[in-house]
C-alpha cells in the first residue's frame, strides 16, 4: 500500500522520470537519502517497473490504433499472445473479459503499415476476428 510520500514521489516521477535526486527530496519533503531509500523499496517491491522516455509529439508515431482481437473456439492467450509478441509495432496487448478477447496496441508510421500489422493480427492461428479502431487523439495519459 502507497502511503502518501510514496505518492506524491510517483505523481512526481510521472511527471518527470529525470527529476534530480535532491528535485525529488523536496517535492515529497524527505531528505535525499530518505528519498533514495524509497524509491529502492518501491522498485524492489515492483511498485517502480522502470523508467520511461517521453518523445516530443513530431517523433510520435503517425498512426496508433487498437485492434480488438477474438478468438476462434478452444484457443486462449497462451496460444495467440506469443506470435503478437514478435511484431515490433504492438505496443502493448491487454487481455479482456467479455466478448473481446484480446485489445492489441498498435503505434506505426502509416495506414499502410497498419493494415498489414491487421492482416497480419488476422491471420494468426486462433484468431477469429481483428476489428480494427484508429486513434484520433489521446485526450489524456498516465502511461
Amino acid at each position: 500500500m502507497l502511503d502518501d510520500k510514496d505518492k506524491i514521489l510517483v505523481a512526481a516521477l510521472r511527471k518527470n522520470a529525470r527529476e534530480s535526486l535532491v528535485g525529488l527530496a523536496r517535492n515529497v519533503g524527505l531528505s535525499r537519502s530518505a528519498t533514495q531509500e524509497r524509491m529502492r523499496r518501491l522498485e524492489r517491491e515492483g511498485i517502480i517497473k522502470g523508467y520511461t522516455v517521453e518523445l516530443a509529439s513530431e517523433h510520435d508515431p503517425a498512426v496508433r490504433a487498437m485492434i480488438a482481437v477474438t478468438f476462434e473456439p478452444g484457443f486462449r492467450c497462451r496460444q495467440v499472445v506469443p506470435i503478437l509478441s514478435g511484431i515490433p509495432e504492438i505496443v502493448a496487448c491487454h487481455s479482456l473479459t467479455g466478448s473481446i478477447d484480446l485489445m492489441v496496441m498498435v503505434a506505426c508510421d502509416s495506414n499502410a503499415t497498419l493494415n498489414t500489422i491487421r492482416d497480419t493480427v488476422a491471420a494468426v492461428k486462433g484468431v477469429a476476428t481483428a476489428t480494427t479502431h484508429i486513434v484520433l487523439a489521446t485526450e489524456w495519459s498516465r502511461d
